[in-house]
């Protein structure tokens, strides 16, 4: 039905002969004739192509990835989006690529509208610190859709591509992150099959509750613009060991109570908003509410990435005036480390921790993505 390609043939007996699923990114050739304007000159459209095989090793599901990056020239998108989920034992999955997560569709759709339970996610994730490392941003995404996300990411330090994991709508379940060798690494965790009927599952989250019911705390007077990404971030620098401040950028006004467990000399943090357009390798509106340390004591760094911290945090609680319902808990340790388990999200969309920060911490963020459908 498909055409005998040997590596289909090769992952079809892989999942068969073990009795597992087996995921693939592989590429994907589709014929077209020249009354198709768009078809290419060679005659045939190519897609970046995820399989899945079934314990039978029967092909279940296949995407055609819709969002394509920077530099995929070679590849050609499908003129509608797919939303592509299949059915399993152990629940209802759906499947989208890499840039796909930042989009409306398919990723949303799946969630939102398909109802799937979990998310296969192969990838070649570029690091940006400090809102979207791998681990950072696709554990948050997990938690702001209340789904189980496989991220399976390639291991390319070169092009500071690492960072793989198995999160659920609680946290990182495992995860791996390692920019020092080019060892690959086996990942196994357990699930809730159906996440939104656990038990454990997060309560409903109304991200603006808390952000839109208190007066704005005080304004510190030494607010100024720095560049996160190419975009403009207002800021406001934390001058003292503990205390409550309030920063805005048009609609939208973040607060933020912390203590630290002591204040250093030697390193400074901001609280920093984002409301707009992000144009920079795509175009989408975010909202961004971000606790985070400068790379120096010179306020001109703050939004450049930085990877190692000193100061732990006896508490925070980061809100925001969202108009968007679509927000992800980003929480970075120094070194890039993951927190699960150690911070929540309360039903009026403050994000807390437990208790005092195991680690420094790099950055504490509620990151919004406003689509043009909401």
């Amino acid at each position: 039905r498909f055409g005998p390609a040997p590596v289909q043939e090769r992952l079809s007996c892989m999942a068969r002969n073990n009795s597992i699923y087996v995921v693939a990114n592989i590429g994907d050739k589709k014929l077209c004739n020249s009354s198709d304007p768009s078809c290419p000159r060679d005659g045939q459209y190519h897609y970046n192509t995820d399989v899945v095989f079934d314990t039978q090793g029967k092909l279940v599901a296949r995407y055609h990835k819709y969002n394509l990056f920077l530099g995929e020239n070679q590849f050609n998108y499908p003129k509608e989006p797919e939303a592509v989920t299949f059915e399993t034992p152990f629940g209802k999955f759906g499947i989208f690529t890499c840039f796909d997560i930042l989009f409306y569709e398919p990723a949303v759709v799946l969630v939102s509208k398909m109802q799937v339970d979990t998310v296969l996610f192969p990838t070649a994730w570029m690091n940006v610190l400090p809102f979207l490392t791998a681990i950072e941003f696709h554990s948050a995404w997990a938690m702001g859709m209340g789904v189980n996300v496989l991220a399976a990411n390639t291991h390319n330090t070169s092009m500071e591509m690492t960072g793989s994991g198995i999160y659920a709508p609680t946290g990182a379940r495992t995860y791996s992150y390692n920019m020092k060798t080019e060892d690959g690494h086996l990942l196994i965790a357990e699930l809730d099959a159906h996440p939104r009927l656990s038990p454990a599952s997060p309560p409903a989250v109304s991200w603006n509750s808390y952000a839109l019911s208190v007066e704005r705390f005080s304004q510190n007077g030494h607010e100024f613009t720095g560049i996160i990404f190419e975009d403009p971030f207002t800021f406001t620098e934390l001058t003292k060991p503990g205390g409550n401040f309030t920063v805005c950028q048009k609609d939208l006004c973040c607060h933020l109570s912390y203590k630290m467990a002591e204040k250093r000399d030697d390193e400074v943090y901001v609280l920093g908003a984002f409301d707009g357009l992000h144009v920079f390798e795509g175009q989408y509106y975010l909202q961004i509410c971000t606790l985070l340390k400068c790379p120096s004591t010179n306020l001109s760094t703050c939004g450049q990435p930085v990877e190692t911290a000193q100061t732990k945090f006896e508490m925070f609680s980061l809100s925001g005036t969202f108009g968007t319902s679509y927000v992800f808990p980003e929480v970075l340790y120094s070194g890039v480390q993951l927190a699960p388990g150690e911070f929540e999200v309360l039903a009026d969309g403050r994000l807390i921790n437990r208790n005092t920060t195991s680690k420094p911490v790099l950055s504490v963020t509620l990151f919004g993505r406003w689509y043009e459908k909401d």
